[in-house]
């Protein structure tokens, strides 16, 4: 079952996150506009509200919680509701697709990674930001897991899980960065992107299939 009922709930403080740390916000935006393509038809799985979507142009988002989505539409989105495991669109659909910490919240991910090979086009590209289970950030959400209306149900990867789901997916020639060096608190402004993972507890991982 998709694991909606916190963002169902609490989607107007879930939106606020995002001005409450803008300085971690920012630095994530970065990370991930380093990894996408500068054009084409993009589609983002787990779209939320919208807040990576709108300003990186992804035109389409897809999302199970309909509240979420209202935010995204608004901000100029098309968007579906819907499950990363059973997208509804056609093969070949899109040139890219992005996933911005919906890893963690999918029952099945190595089924979705299929679905999003199925729906973009022949040398598309998927780029996916996560939370690094290793970092201290990782760790530190890991520890208060019950405590977090967010993450009690989430399931954390690290980078070489990560890795290897990817490539079980057919995914190749993988592009790392990393940001994020700091705990929530200590993070007050923002942080320049670094090439690799290891260090970053936020991660995005840029990969495509070619299709024959």
């Amino acid at each position: 079952m998709p694991r909606t009922k916190p963002f169902t709930i609490h989607h107007r403080d879930y939106d606020d996150w995002f001005l409450r740390h803008a300085a971690i916000y920012q630095s994530e935006l970065l990370a991930v506009r380093a990894q996408l393509p500068w054009c084409g038809l993009g589609l983002e799985i787990g779209v939320g509200t919208g807040r990576f979507a709108a300003p990186l142009g992804i035109q389409v988002g897809i999302d199970p919680a309909r509240e979420m989505l209202d935010y995204a539409a608004k901000r100029s989105i098309s968007v579906v509701q819907g499950i990363g495991e059973e997208l509804p669109f056609l093969n070949n659909s899109f040139d890219y697709a992005l996933c911005v910490t919906t890893l963690c919240f999918v029952d099945d991910a190595t089924t979705m990674l299929s679905e999003i090979n199925r729906v973009l086009k022949p040398d598309g590209e998927l780029v996916l930001g996560f939370i690094d289970r290793t970092s201290k950030l990782g760790q530190y959400y890991l520890t208060h897991q019950t405590e977090n209306v967010y993450y009690r149900d989430a399931t954390f990867y690290s980078g070489d899980e990560v890795e290897l789901l990817l490539h079980d997916a057919g995914f190749t020639n993988l592009v790392w960065v990393q940001t994020l060096s700091k705990s929530l608190d200590e993070t007050s402004e923002i942080e320049s992107l670094r090439i690799g993972r290891g260090q970053g507890a936020f991660v995005v991982v840029k990969a495509n299939h070619l299709k024959i």
